[in-house]
């Protein structure tokens, strides 16, 4: 057996009937003690972790679908999928399943599980009893057909048995047939019958069903049954929407007649799910399961065709560069794009990975920088939607090379350093929302690992990500750098820099340099309390002893504030006064950060506290004046690395503590500093050692 064979990707299906990738492995079916039964078991292929461990219950429905899918439920409401890279391992594992269940391979669906209400009476119905008997296909019997459709669905059992009897007798053209005699003779009762009959049929979530009701010949005239509500006055106009609204536009003449079919089935299929089925009760909840994952493999099967038709996207991309399109064609051959990218997420990793290098040859580099240079607002929000799939894919992980899934080659740099100026665009111009995307995705993480590249101007975009971060002095995400630690790839490059008096080489000290004369202290303090042993022998340039510097006479600072509390309560009227004038000064989006912070929010509470205790004596104004880093550390106590909790704690308090007071004498000693740096002459730095 091929290590590709028994190689799946495990979904399951959530809340919004969407389909979670849970990872890829390999599968196994083996004896579990601890579970008492065979079960299957998935090893993720990246580190060997178990990513389901599921007993193949005598009771479970098990169902295979398109040769290389296998669905279940695991409990109420939990639906699982193994999507397997081969047919030959889906046929392996489901002979396993079938095997151990009892049942023939040739069917594509296990035993339902049985209710307890049947469990009773399921041994008198006779094993030649295979399937529910229909009534005869004719108008008069319409009535009795949806009572029989709407019955069944609350038996596993009988629901298995109609949906094999509806396929055995081609009973739903049938159907479809009298549902165009209803509507030519305005037979509004038996339509509303055919209503809750297709309903019904979507429900019982067959997978075979499908492919017949949303087949070309089918698909118009199952629209048409549901839009005949009987709970809607007038009937809904479904089919003049698909027919007459909504266009199909071919940017590009598609000559495979399959994939033309194939995409005007999944869009009428989502619309049938998303548009016109009403949103499902709990108890219907998992009866549309199949259906979602018909929607999801027509995408996959989608992007496969047109990536595998290398004539027509090499004719998309050139009509996209060419100067003479039209812009209105241009339009219309970026959303293709947008639509193209966003159809690529059900692909799995390997796929994907082909997918976006075919992008890449293409020519995707050159058509972005076209678009994005366009005055149609509509084009460029397709392009950074675009971008937005590129960055997703393109983040590189781990902090010691480049993702092998992103190749360090010159064409790939080429694009992360647009992807790159684009975000650091966005962090200049839509503070807020760009601040929460880089800290719900850990984005700065993932840019600085680029420092890693190659490629010098790549390095020099991902610093100037970050320079562009720091310069808004927020403490957002300043605590946000810290406690990810991430200071330390931009001095390993450094660092690595060795001797070198480069761009890359003069872009880091000015950061750093920035820091020191900004006097952002919580940066400040992290950067020498972690890593000025690594930066003390650089010294033909000031800033890292200038950075020590501000670090001690902060340290001063907090030491005579301290003193000033214990000696003397009634000074805290002075000291509060001053810390309002030091908030003022302060930078306006900091000053409301900070009081939009609980840490910040913590220490202004004690200060007042102590203030408050100053009234009735200075005892309580003496133990109101300790420091809050306390409960930052405590925090983080439980952790045994003690780098670990040094680095969210410490500077926290250190911030918590900036502001509370603050000393006109404090500004001439660091003047003198200033001063004393410049008439010290700069001298060459010796190598340094990694």
């Amino acid at each position: 057996m091929s290590d590709t064979r028994r190689r799946v990707k495990v979904y399951t299906l959530n809340e919004d009937r969407q389909w979670d990738d849970r990872g890829t492995g390999h599968v196994t079916s083996s004896f579990v003690e601890r579970l008492k039964g065979m079960s299957l078991l998935v090893l993720a292929e990246s580190d060997g972790s178990l990513l389901l461990e599921s007993k193949i219950s005598p009771n479970t429905a098990y169902q295979k679908q398109q040769d290389t899918l296998i669905v279940w439920s695991e409990a109420d409401n939990y639906d699982l999928a193994l999507s397997f890279q081969e047919k030959a391992g889906c046929d392996e594992i489901w002979e396993r399943i079938c095997q151990v269940q009892g049942k023939d391979p040739a069917m594509d669906i296990t035993q339902d599980p049985i209710d307890e209400s049947e469990e009773d009476h399921f041994e008198e119905i006779p094993e030649t009893t295979h399937l529910v008997e229909l009534p005869p296909c004719e108008l008069g019997r319409l009535e009795e057909i949806a009572d029989l459709v709407t019955s069944v669905l609350s038996s596993p059992i009988r629901r298995e048995k109609l949906a094999l009897a509806l396929m055995n007798e081609g009973y739903i053209k049938k159907l479809l047939g009298l549902f165009r005699v209803c509507e030519d003779l305005d037979n509004r009762e038996g339509l509303h019958h055919l209503y809750e009959i297709v309903r019904g049929i979507l429900f019982l979530n067959k997978a075979a069903l499908f492919e017949v009701m949303f087949s070309d010949d089918c698909i118009m005239d199952v629209v048409g049954c549901l839009e005949y509500d009987p709970a809607l006055v007038q009937p809904k106009r479904h089919r003049e929407f698909l027919t007459k609204t909504a266009k199909f536009k071919e940017v590009i003449p598609i000559t495979d007649s399959e994939l033309r079919q194939k995409i005007h089935q999944t869009y009428r299929v989502q619309y049938i799910q998303d548009i016109i089925l009403p949103t499902p009760s709990v108890f219907e909840e998992n009866f549309l399961s199949t259906l979602t994952s018909f929607i999801f493999y027509n995408k996959v099967e989608i992007v496969s065709m047109l990536q595998e038709d290398e004539k027509f996207l090499t004719e998309v991309f050139a009509q996209l560069t060419d100067e003479a399109t039209e812009e209105s064609k241009r339009r219309e051959l970026v959303n293709f794009v947008k639509e193209f990218c966003a159809f690529s997420q059900t692909l799995q990793p390997q796929n994907r990975d082909a997918f976006y290098k075919t992008l890449a040859n293409l020519g995707i580099l050159p058509a972005l920088e076209i678009v994005m240079g366009m005055d149609d607002l509509q084009v460029r929000a397709a392009a950074i939607d675009i971008f937005s799939y590129l960055v997703e894919f393109n983040h590189p992980e781990g902090s010691a090379k480049m993702n092998p899934v992103c190749p360090d080659n010159f064409q790939t740099a080429q694009l992360l350093a647009l992807i790159l100026e684009l975000l650091t665009f966005c962090v200049e111009h839509h503070t807020y929302h760009i601040k929460t995307y880089i800290m719900n995705k850990d984005l700065l993480r993932r840019v600085l690992v680029l420092m890693n590249s190659k490629h010098t101007f790549l390095a020099l975009c991902a610093l100037r990500f970050m320079r562009r971060i720091i310069g808004l002095k927020d403490e957002y995400y300043n605590r946000y750098i810290i406690k990810g630690n991430l200071f330390e790839p931009v001095i390993n490059a450094l660092l690595d820099n060795g001797t070198r008096y480069n761009l890359l080489n003069s872009a880091i000290i000015e950061l750093f340099e920035f820091i020191k004369v900004e006097d952002i202290k919580s940066l400040i303090a992290h950067i020498v309390d972690n890593f000025y042993k690594a930066l003390e022998s650089i010294e033909y340039v000031q800033t890292f002893k200038g950075l020590k510097g501000r670090y001690e006479q902060e340290k001063d600072r907090q030491s005579q504030k301290l003193n000033r509390y214990r000696r003397d309560a009634r000074s805290l009227d002075e000291d509060e006064e001053l810390w309002f004038n030091d908030d003022d000064e302060d930078d306006e989006g900091e000053t409301v950060e900070r009081r939009m912070d609980e840490d910040f929010s913590d220490s202004y509470e004690k200060f007042m506290e102590a203030k408050k205790g100053a009234a009735n004596g200075a005892n309580n104004a003496k133990s109101a004046a300790v420091p809050p880093a306390s409960p930052a550390v405590t925090s983080n106590s439980s952790s045994s690395s003690v780098k670990t909790v040094a680095l969210p704690a410490t500077p926290v308090a250190k911030t918590a503590l900036v502001g509370l007071v603050d000393y006109p004498d404090d500004e001439d000693e660091e003047e003198e500093e200033e001063e004393e740096e410049v008439e010290e002459s700069p001298r060459k730095r010796p190598r340094l050692s990694s």
